[in-house]
């Protein structure tokens, strides 16, 4: 089969590969039909997870063809369409008992994470996937929603969800102010919106991402490369005094630090981002403030209820698609997504349909 492989930093390539097959009596095999590319496989690409080895398929987000299930296998079928989630949940371990699979020990005890595919096995960019755990990492996808808006569910909006929203307590009546305007930054800004927040300021370097923004849900943009931009910040809180809730979503030191000048005392700050350097942290200036500092990894425990919402049309994460490729065009669709900045890319869909 054609799947995208990982060599080490900056080498990836397009390869025929052998078809996965059932290992364990609680996987199941899927036909991907529908795929795409996430920010964090481009921090695999930088080499910042070092985790990940050379040969290891790319991708953990896709929608698919349920081909053969293991014998321990009872929610699913072959010809099930389902939603694989970026986290495979043994279901039984003392994390998944707490309700925090993003932490997942498996069965065993030996994995230690639950974001295994193309971090500690084979991904998702690929024409056929072994999903682990299929019972508690598989999901039914409803008739009336489409591929396209499955897809994000997979990662990115629960990301946004519940590292963003959630972890930062965002409250109605909050001002929430969300550092960059990428697929988090914006997965955060539609589901904000749940919870009530008088504003949703995003700030960004790209123009075109604040607009985009805005097209989202954001009340207020600002855009980073001003002089003044803390100011036009602040003066959009309660007097001045800075959001009751700062949310990184890049993943580098700027944008980290960004969250601790703009948050109010008694804020909190919500790290979603991918980290592959040290963040100098000012306790010197924050001990003071009464400042919550979350950070996490995804559960997609939300997952359902999101599911829930796209089937009732509150909410379209088909909106994040920009880019449409099929299964010829994985290296486009890598210089594509690779290079958002020229491109407007935010999502970008790679399908064995036609593009």
């Amino acid at each position: 089969m054609k799947a995208v492989v990982y060599h080490g930093p900056a080498q990836r390539s397009v390869e025929d590969v052998p078809e996965p097959h059932i290992l364990t009596p609680s996987d199941a095999i899927v036909e991907v039909t529908t795929t795409t590319i996430c920010g964090s496989d481009l921090h695999i690409l930088k080499g910042d997870v070092p985790a990940v080895q050379p040969g290891t398929i790319i991708g953990h987000e896709a929608v698919g063809i349920v081909k053969e299930v293991g014998a321990s296998v009872t929610k699913f079928k072959p010809g099930d369409r389902v939603l694989c989630s970026c986290v495979n949940a043994c279901g039984v371990c003392s994390y998944c008992r707490k309700n925090l699979p993003s932490h997942c020990l498996g069965e065993e005890g030996t994995s230690g994470i639950g974001w295994i595919q193309d971090h500690l096995i084979n991904g998702t960019q690929a024409e056929y996937i072994r999903m682990p755990y299929a019972d508690n990492s598989m999901y039914h996808i409803p008739d009336n929603v489409s591929n396209e808006a499955a897809l994000m569910l997979c990662d990115i909006l629960p990301t946004g969800f519940e590292i963003g929203v959630m972890k930062g307590k965002v409250q109605p009546g909050d001002v929430v102010a969300i550092v960059g305007a990428g697929p988090i930054g914006l997965s955060t800004v539609m589901t904000c919106d749940f919870y009530g927040p008088s504003r949703i300021i995003v700030i960004d370097l790209d123009p075109s991402r604040l607009d985009a923004a805005k097209e989202f849900g954001a009340t207020n943009t600002v855009l980073s490369s001003s002089k003044d931009w803390i100011e036009q910040v602040n003066a959009l809180t309660d007097g001045g005094l800075g959001v009751d809730v700062a949310i990184e979503a890049v993943g580098i030191p700027q944008t980290f630090d960004m969250c601790t000048k703009i948050v109010r005392p008694g804020g909190a700050i919500a790290n979603v981002g991918v980290h592959g350097k040290p963040v100098e942290l000012h306790l010197e200036d924050l001990w003071i403030h009464d400042i919550n500092i979350s950070t996490g990894l995804v559960s997609t425990t939300t997952i359902p209820m999101l599911l829930k919402l796209v089937a009732q049309n509150k909410i379209d994460p088909s909106r994040f698609i920009s880019h449409r490729f099929n299964f010829d065009e994985f290296d486009q669709a890598w210089d594509t997504f690779s290079n958002a900045k020229h491109t407007k890319a935010l999502k970008v869909l790679i399908t064995k349909e036609s593009a």
